[in-house]
């Protein structure tokens, strides 16, 4: 055990994959935080009664292995090229504004660049995974408490990743460390310092999530790609009551 797994505290969190590394040992459960938009899309999907099967881009054997088990799969919703990016016109896609009409029942392949890699890693490391974001932050947190027992609880903040070089290191984003203050926010003891600023970020914050998001360099982004709808679904704070939890490599309720 080491300073870098936040020893000690009962709440904890960390940055990206290097993070999912650092807190997997020591934590019984994993919050993934990917608000923009890979974990607001399962909460919407889920919260319609339909099921993700999530993989990571490239990853042909896990999309293989999507298709072998009945998912539909979903496009990514967006192309990207060096001068800019553009949201695509597929039916089903990564955007959460594609899926708010998906049925019930659906089980649905989603590869996702940033947070299905993040729930991967953190399923193979042997901890519970829950998809958390803005809109469902009050109830992942209470299902994180409930499946943790007195054991400690991670929150893994996504963040995004710089244009730079082909190893595209990690951007820290306002979107994910919102989310992420927002679920420790409803976890309120034992928190780490780490927890403990993002909770009082999102806290002093709360009344401006939606403009905060919509201002911030993924929000404008993604509105400038044609995607504003989707930042407008991340940012309604508590509007849904699921929790979604990876269970054989599936999120469902």
């Amino acid at each position: 055990m080491t300073v870098f797994g936040q020893d000690g505290y009962r709440v904890r969190l960390e940055w990206g994959g290097e993070g999912v590394t650092a807190l997997a040992p020591h934590c019984a459960v994993l919050v993934v935080v990917d608000v923009l938009v890979f974990t607001t899309t399962v909460d919407v999907v889920v919260g319609r009664g339909a099921r993700v099967l999530p993989f990571a881009i490239g990853d042909e054997a896990a999309k293989a292995g999507a298709e072998a088990r009945g998912a539909i799969m979903a496009g990514l919703g967006l192309y990207t090229s060096p001068t800019g990016s553009v949201a695509t016109r597929e039916k089903w896609s990564l955007r959460p504004s594609s899926l708010t009409e998906v049925p019930a029942g659906t089980l649905l392949g989603l590869s996702s660049p940033n947070g299905g890699t993040l729930c991967a890693r953190a399923a193979e490391a042997g901890a519970i995974v829950l998809a958390g974001c803005l809109r469902n932050a009050s109830a992942v947190a209470a299902k994180a408490l409930e499946l943790a027992g007195d054991r400690p609880i991670g929150i893994i903040a996504g963040g995004e990743r710089w244009r730079i070089g082909p190893e595209r290191p990690l951007r820290p984003s306002l979107e994910d460390y919102l989310g992420a203050g927002a679920i420790a926010h409803g976890l309120r003891h034992g928190r780490s310092a780490e927890a403990e600023l993002a909770a009082t970020a999102f806290a002093a914050v709360a009344d401006r999530v939606p403009e905060l998001l919509a201002h911030s360099v993924s929000g404008r982004e993604l509105a400038e790609a044609g995607m504003a709808a989707d930042v407008e679904l991340a940012g309604a704070v508590d509007s849904s009551t699921v929790a979604p939890v990876l269970v054989d490599g599936i999120f469902g309720a």
